[in-house]
């Protein structure tokens, strides 16, 4: 796919769809003034926003205090939050199929460890690394089974995996192949994690979905990515934008090429959509 510099569209989206990390937030993680400012401009002309993040539920709270009101499609389109924070909806991997996957991967590539999101509550095997959490506090610590066993109440939107030794593209293939149609199988830190979400569930299935509920057509939506796990979600959309450091298979993906996220590069081609609407 030939991929250009972002020029402006004849006709502006009636749909802004984002990536989070290293996308729309800087490398240092932070949210740039210009950047908050234009989502908002975005959302007073009458372009809709959508967060689009591999980031779990439990995140949403703090994104949107930090961002704004929008709506958020978190855990790799597992579920979908209202811009006050309410879950619209929610794609669960059933928890005896969570059981047979662990098993079978841990089966087929031995040293690797799992944690678990299951909305606001998440939990990780010993072994696997705290540096993913960010540091917090998880109360849900110990072998995946007895995780799965302990939660059987809350929706488990989201599986990861760690590697202490694999480079991630070995381990992503092997977990992809163990995996198969059973899960969805992404990555997305460049780290050696490989990510699950229940059969068929992508940001580009819960996006599409929630846009025919808006009533957008795929073709009035423009999304913006850097890692594999947004390729879906550019694929779906009539206006695909990788970020100018992104990966090389979004980079190859992508129909336009943004400024990199250190650039505030979503932001100043959101400007130009909300000129063009401005001015129609």
């Amino acid at each position: 796919m030939t991929t250009v510099p972002f020029p402006p569209l004849a006709v502006p989206p009636k749909l802004v769809a984002t990536d989070l990390d290293g996308t729309l937030l800087r490398s240092d993680g932070s949210l740039a003034p210009r950047t908050k400012a234009a989502l908002a401009a975005a959302e007073e002309v009458g372009i809709c926003v959508a967060l689009v993040t591999g980031r779990p539920p439990r995140s949403v709270p703090a994104l949107l205090e930090r961002i704004g009101p929008h709506a958020v499609i978190a855990a790799n389109g597992a579920t979908v939050h209202l811009p006050d924070g309410a879950v619209a909806q929610t794609f669960p991997i059933p928890f005896p199929a969570a059981v047979r996957l662990v098993r079978r991967v841990r089966a087929t590539i031995p040293g690797v460890s799992f944690a678990f999101e299951f909305g606001e509550a998440s939990g990780h095997e010993p072994a696997y690394p705290d540096w993913s959490f960010g540091g917090e506090a998880v109360e849900l610590v110990g072998p995946a089974e007895e995780i799965l066993a302990r939660v059987p109440g809350a929706p488990l939107v989201k599986m990861l995996a760690h590697h202490p030794a694999l480079p991630l593209a070995d381990f992503y293939r092997q977990a992809r192949h163990t995996a198969g149609p059973s899960a969805e199988t992404t990555h997305s830190t460049g780290l050696s994690l490989v990510e699950f979400s229940a059969p068929h569930v992508t940001k580009a299935t819960t996006l599409v979905a929630w846009s025919n509920r808006l009533g957008i057509a795929v073709d009035e939506i423009a999304a913006f990515g850097d890692m594999p796990n947004d390729l879906p979600m550019l694929r779906a959309v009539g206006h695909s934008y990788a970020m100018s450091y992104g990966h090389p298979d979004v980079l190859a993906t992508a129909r336009h090429r943004a400024p990199s996220n250190n650039e505030d590069g979503v932001a100043r081609v959101l400007e130009g959509f909300v000129s063009a609407r401005a001015h129609r």
